[in-house]
């Protein structure tokens, strides 16, 4: 009996949060509580999920977590640090910057860590993720000041490329 209703629970109801999530959303986007909406809201938090589902076809593994709250304070010093030395760079003589674009070598395989580590190189400034490439082995990343390529690529795959791996596996 358990079996049925958890494989019920599985094709109906496939992302419990996401249904959550949505019911939510419904009700403070409309910011009111009424009958017609909550039932509007119970029925978009059964069908976004099914829909969802049929569209992602790689679901996200998730690793180990023990590493998220020093990739978070890593990641929150770095925007921090990255913000002065781009404040730096914008003010200071304009011929000091030498913008440049580099191929970075993705050993993460996982499309989930990969959105992640492009999420977190677009949000560090002076740094931008431009493609990948169609195999998902390569990262174009745009660098405002780029001295020494061999050295950002070795910053973004030991701050935040590995602790998303173990994340991401």
């Amino acid at each position: 009996m358990r079996a049925r209703l958890r494989v019920w629970r599985r094709r109906w109801l496939p992302s419990l949060p996401l249904s959550v999530t949505v019911f939510c959303f419904w009700l403070l986007m409309n910011d009111q509580v009424s009958a017609g909406h909550v039932v509007l809201a119970l029925v978009l938090a059964l069908l976004v999920p099914l829909f969802a589902a049929r569209l992602d076809r790689e679901f996200a593994r998730i690793g180990r977590l023990r590493g998220v709250p020093k990739m978070a304070a890593v990641l929150a010093l770095d925007i921090v640090r990255s913000n002065i030395t781009v404040a730096l760079q914008v003010l200071g003589p304009e011929r000091r910057i030498t913008p440049g674009f580099i191929w970075l070598p993705l050993d993460i395989a996982n499309i989930h860590g990969i959105a992640a580590l492009t999420s977190i190189i677009t949000l560090t400034p002076g740094t931008v993720s431009s493609a990948l490439s169609d195999d998902r082995r390569y990262l174009l990343v745009h660098v405002l000041h780029l001295e020494d390529a061999e050295a950002v690529i070795r910053q973004i795959k030991s701050r935040y490329e590995a602790p998303l791996m173990e994340i991401f596996p």
